[in-house]
């Protein structure tokens, strides 16, 4: 059977947390009967520097020893809580789930079997996104196709509900990248892949962790972190900018020549002056992007640091002496016991 760990990333979930480990907890004792998972299978909540009182929920909760949490220092961001987990939970296969319950348990029974089958790599795949708003949902499979028509390699449809095996969870430690997308990274790794596929549903409760804003950040991380594509387009734009100087020019110089209804020195000078300009900067803000990436990952910090790890077999509180991502690739990280 296999050991499987499911990891949890939190921010500010207290209305769900509950449900959600109840949910889990079943998922494991159903997959458990069925004789798919072994019974040390555990589920590892990442409380990504929750302002409300999601740790305290995962305390009280880590009692049950399937149960564990892991505390980062400070809030991360949703990728680098999801990194921490992974790379610190047990298990020879680990499954990643958004806390929010939109996305269908019972297909962790396929992922698992799957695995068994030999796949290192399983992705789940929404097939209906009726739940979600009809902006985001157009905005968010828009999005998908951009990043295809630019190269990316990703998974239509798929956010970061996938299982691992620990084969493929090693391998994605040796990524070193500070600027995380996961969504980006994983079909990097290559092994056997599979899907599975669902109908994403409606959030239990609370709100989403993922406004416009942070959305439109994701979206420009994996545009940024994987393709060249808009560098190569500034080149192209440069060609026809100067493509379209020189049409200018023949313009003015013919209605100057043939026609009464030039005004003199108004088409040479303002408007290439004014469509230039736009273009520098749009230009100057790309390559800003490119060097605000490669500035971050130059400097090499940790891309989290646990502050806590609760819960285990023992129900034993436990402090994490490894601040990042790197010393967790093999396992869990090394902890020493503190007491109440």
């Amino acid at each position: 059977m296999v050991r499987l760990g499911i990891v949890v990333p939190c921010y500010n979930e207290q209305d769900v947390l509950e449900e959600t480990a109840r949910r889990l907890i079943a998922q494991l004792e159903r997959l458990h009967a069925k004789g798919l998972v072994d019974a040390s299978s555990a589920v590892y909540f990442v409380d990504d520097g929750s302002r409300d009182g999601s740790w305290e929920i995962i305390q009280r909760l880590a009692a049950d020893p399937r149960l564990r949490g892991i505390r980062l220092s400070r809030n991360r961001g949703h990728q680098n809580a999801l990194l921490a987990g992974l790379m610190n939970a047990e298990g020879d296969a680990l499954i990643s789930v958004d806390a929010d319950l939109q996305d269908d348990l019972n297909v962790m029974e396929d992922m698992v079997r799957l695995y068994l089958d030999g796949h290192d790599v399983v992705y789940g795949v929404r097939s209906d996104r009726t739940a979600d708003r009809p902006f985001k949902r157009l905005t968010a499979e828009s999005y998908y196709r951009l990043l295809r028509a630019l190269g990316v390699e990703v998974v239509f449809n798929h956010a970061d509900y996938r299982l691992l095996s620990r084969r493929a969870v090693t391998a994605l430690a040796s990524y070193r990248e500070v600027n995380l997308f996961l969504r980006g990274i994983i079909p990097q790794l290559g092994f056997r892949t599979a899907t599975v596929t669902y109908v994403r549903g409606e959030r239990l409760a609370g709100e989403s962790k993922y406004p416009l804003r942070k959305m439109l950040s994701l979206a420009v991380e994996g545009v940024i972190s994987f393709s060249a594509a808009p560098l190569r387009a500034i080149t192209a734009l440069g060609f026809l900018v100067c493509f379209g100087s020189f049409a200018m020019a023949a313009w003015a110089l013919l209605a100057r020549l043939f026609t009464d209804a030039a005004l003199p020195g108004w088409a040479s000078t303002v408007v290439p002056m004014y469509f230039l300009g736009g273009v520098q900067l749009l230009c100057l803000g790309v390559l800003g992007e490119y060097l605000a990436k490669i500035y971050m990952e130059v400097k090499g910090r940790p891309r989290y640091l646990i502050d806590t790890v609760v819960g285990g077999p023992n129900g034993n509180l436990v402090a994490s002496a490894a601040p990042c991502a790197e010393q967790g690739a093999a396992g869990p990280t090394t902890s020493r016991a503190v007491t109440d």
